[in-house]
């Protein structure tokens, strides 16, 4: 049965993957935000299309300014961006620990080390520096703390799923074999699932940006970010960060997150990781 599930899962995620391809082409979003989608849904499958078509593909044109504005949907694409630069670490972790035969315990440090790697220094800082006039290095310290954040509930989420799954399929453990696929597409599911209340904070604390609109007929490196309620919007280049050099967020001028609610909220992510590495100890003995 198993086997016909995941036969299922891998049509429709070819077909979806597929439609989100081409159909995002005529979107007027940012080029990372875009190739993200296509990685979530590859990821995801049927969910990541349904999450691009409910979240950032635009109902009628020139309404997407307005569509991506709602708050729930800043934050799809803050998490989206998320799973979709770690992924790419964590499964190319996965598959170097299935080839050495590593331990459980070093499976999932090498898969956190490679996505937090990945996703900070590359899909975060480096796709994004522009945000930070342009400098890697600021780009690399006004990220930081968003993506760890981000991260650790990521990761809360997807190693007891993928410890215990494997645990039950034992063909899941090698990447030649589907069930491996099948079962970290599940887990990057969860995954995303927990880690969307923490960029919900994110975003409301003007840490992240969430969707973003790119008109053609714009200047290239100019953007349109939107938050909540608000109707007026700001131009930005198209690219994420935590505050621009004025130290205004790129939302306006709001304050800046205070040390001290920053240092609890970075404890609770890794509480929150913590309580998923005790889940997958209590029930398979990591």
């Amino acid at each position: 049965m198993l086997d016909g599930v995941m036969l299922l899962w891998f049509v429709l995620t070819a077909i979806s993957v597929l439609f989100v391809a081409i159909d995002i082409r005529s979107t007027p979003e940012s080029p990372v935000l875009k190739w993200g989608f296509v990685l979530l849904t590859a990821y995801t499958g049927p969910l990541g299309a349904f999450l691009y078509v409910l979240g950032c593909r635009e109902p009628l044109p020139g309404l997407h300014e307005r569509y991506v504005a709602v708050r729930w949907r800043q934050v799809l694409g803050s998490t989206m961006h998320c799973v979709a630069g770690d992924g790419v670490g964590i499964l190319a972790g996965a598959v170097i620990a299935s080839f050495f035969h590593l331990s459980k315990v070093t499976d999932i440090s090498l898969e956190y080390l490679l996505g937090f790697g990945f996703g900070w220094m590359i899909f975060q800082a480096l796709f994004m520096r522009d945000m930070a006039g342009g400098s890697y290095r600021r780009s690399l310290t006004s990220t930081f703390f968003p993506e760890l954040l981000s991260m650790n509930c990521l990761m809360a989420g997807m190693v007891p799923t993928m410890v215990l799954a494997k645990q039950y399929v034992p063909a899941s453990n090698t990447p030649t074999d589907p069930a491996f696929w099948f079962v970290m597409s599940m887990a990057l599911l969860v995954g995303f699932i927990v880690a969307y209340p923490m960029n919900w904070w994110l975003v409301t604390n003007h840490m992240k940006h969430g969707m973003m609109t790119v008109r053609v007929s714009e200047q290239p490196a100019t953007t349109r970010a939107y938050e909540g309620k608000q109707e007026n919007h700001a131009e930005h280049r198209d690219t994420e960060y935590s505050r621009p050099m004025n130290g205004a967020t790129m939302h306006g001028n709001a304050e800046k997150v205070s040390r001290n609610k920053l240092a609890w909220m970075t404890m609770l992510s890794f509480l929150v990781f913590a309580l998923g590495l005790a889940v997958a100890a209590t029930f398979s003995g990591v």
